[in-house]
């Protein structure tokens, strides 16, 4: 989704991110192990959205907001559809600009600037991103199956549908129900009714829209 704003994606073709294996940078125990790193990688990351700007795709779901009940359901820890103007948005990963108490994982703050080893809050409680790093739990996959359940269609934007739990997410549509999946690649997902657009985001997003629109107006005529 934001690739074309020049956020690269989470994982490349070498299996790293960002030159890092995420092994290092994206669990507990990376954290717990060498903090340093950790955070410089999520500030250097942080540092690099703050930067980017929302890509036509992200501007077309908020003008789509104007004829559709659209709730975003994403795995990006960006803020571009926030920034975009987006009013519904659900983040399975956590976001880069905010922090939660180690302490109390409920606790979420703001971010500005760089996270470090020292930082706490006023209280004295340790802050660490707030981003959901392998091997921990997705806690708003909850709320997520029970959006998709309730959906009249789905619309897929550039996931390799191979992570989960939010890839089982396809398989909460109910079936009968149009799904559109917009991927430049080949994915390997056999699905009655599934509708494949193989383009970028900021091409495949209207066009799949406008696919929607096209089948809930054949669907208001029978």
């Amino acid at each position: 989704m934001s690739a074309e704003s020049g956020i690269p994606t989470f994982r490349g073709s070498d299996g790293l991110w960002e030159g890092h294996r995420v092994e290092d940078v994206a669990t507990p125990e990376a954290f717990e192990r060498n903090p340093d790193l950790v955070h410089a990688f999520y500030n250097e990351r942080r540092r690099n959205i703050a930067q980017a700007q929302p890509n036509a795709g992200h501007l077309a779901l908020v003008a789509a907001e104007a004829d559709w009940d659209l709730q975003v359901i994403t795995q990006n820890v960006d803020n571009l559809h926030e920034r975009a103007g987006s009013k519904k948005v659900l983040h399975l990963h956590g976001r880069i600009d905010q922090a939660r108490s180690i302490e109390s994982p409920e606790v979420i703050v703001d971010v500005e600037g760089d996270l470090n080893i020292d930082s706490r809050l006023a209280d004295g409680r340790r802050l660490r991103p707030h981003i959901v790093w392998f091997g921990e739990m997705v806690p708003a996959i909850g709320e997520a199956q029970g959006i998709v359940q309730e959906a009249d269609a789905l619309l897929v934007v550039g996931s390799s549908l191979q992570v989960y739990p939010a890839a089982g997410l396809l398989y909460d549509l109910p079936m009968g129900r149009p799904l559109v999946l917009v991927d430049p690649g080949k994915v390997g997902l056999n699905r009655v009714g599934l509708h494949h657009i193989q383009k970028g985001g900021s091409d495949g997003i209207p066009e799949g829209l406008a696919y929607l629109n096209a089948y809930f107006e054949q669907s208001d005529k029978q």
